[in-house]
């Protein structure tokens, strides 16, 4: 039986973060929810919804997940697969069967939940998130020859595979960064089809100008940079 730990960065996501949690389905050994300087009762109630809550308080995304390997790091016995996921509500955790049987069944070394069109409830993401997702793919695909179709947050990757990678970015870039990588290093990686729903509260990234301006410059930042090395 594979070992599957679960990792959910998290900001003000009080409303949602229970919800979340809930719903993950059994298979799942440990739900760790990294707290990233939440001001509302997001560590309380994940830890009362039965996670283990990190404390993060350099805000930025890759701050938090970084956190949460650096705990997994530590422990006596390594988990076989690490699965990421957005503590909004704008994924359907019980949908995790599905993105690591590629892994489980198929050996694959990463699996991106892809958000397409056809499962998407209307408005769940923003015109800046699709087309900043479809800048990026397509030119992964045209340097680097890629098939990716999604930068999903909902993703699954083996750990030893994950702790190679050396992930670094802190902030906007790192879902990017890990698929970069994952060419650069030629691991094995798909994507299966999601569903993706309004998310719970106000997005910190899509859902300000600010945001989305460094989400981008951050993005691209990293494809160019892979580029020409």
């Amino acid at each position: 039986m594979k070992v599957i730990k679960v990792i959910i960065p998290a900001y003000n996501e009080a409303n949602s973060i229970a919800k979340v949690i809930k719903d993950i389905p059994e298979i799942v050994s440990e739900v760790i929810v990294v707290n990233n300087n939440s001001t509302d009762d997001t560590a309380l109630n994940a830890q009362l919804a039965g996670a283990t809550v990190l404390t993060e308080n350099r805000k930025g995304y890759g701050y938090a997940c970084l956190t949460g390997i650096n705990y997994v790091s530590q422990q006596s016995t390594p988990p076989d697969i690490i699965v990421f996921m957005d503590g909004d509500y704008s994924d359907y955790p019980e949908e995790l069967i599905n993105v690591v049987q590629p892994i489980l069944e198929s050996d694959m070394d990463m699996v991106i939940g892809s958000r397409v069109k056809a499962l998407r409830e209307e408005g769940s993401m923003t015109p800046q998130q699709v087309f900043g997702n479809a800048l990026a793919t397509t030119l992964m695909k045209w340097f680097f020859g890629a098939t990716y179709t999604d930068l999903g947050p909902f993703r699954a990757i083996k750990y030893p595979v994950l702790m190679a990678l050396q992930m670094e970015d802190k902030t906007y870039g790192w879902t990017v960064e890990m698929q970069l990588k994952i060419l650069k290093q030629r691991f094995t990686y798909t994507e299966v089809p999601v569903r993706y729903k309004k998310r719970i509260g106000v997005s910190k990234v899509s859902g300000t100008l600010k945001g989305t301006i460094f989400a981008g410059v951050k993005i691209l930042g990293w494809i160019f940079k892979y580029s020409i090395k």
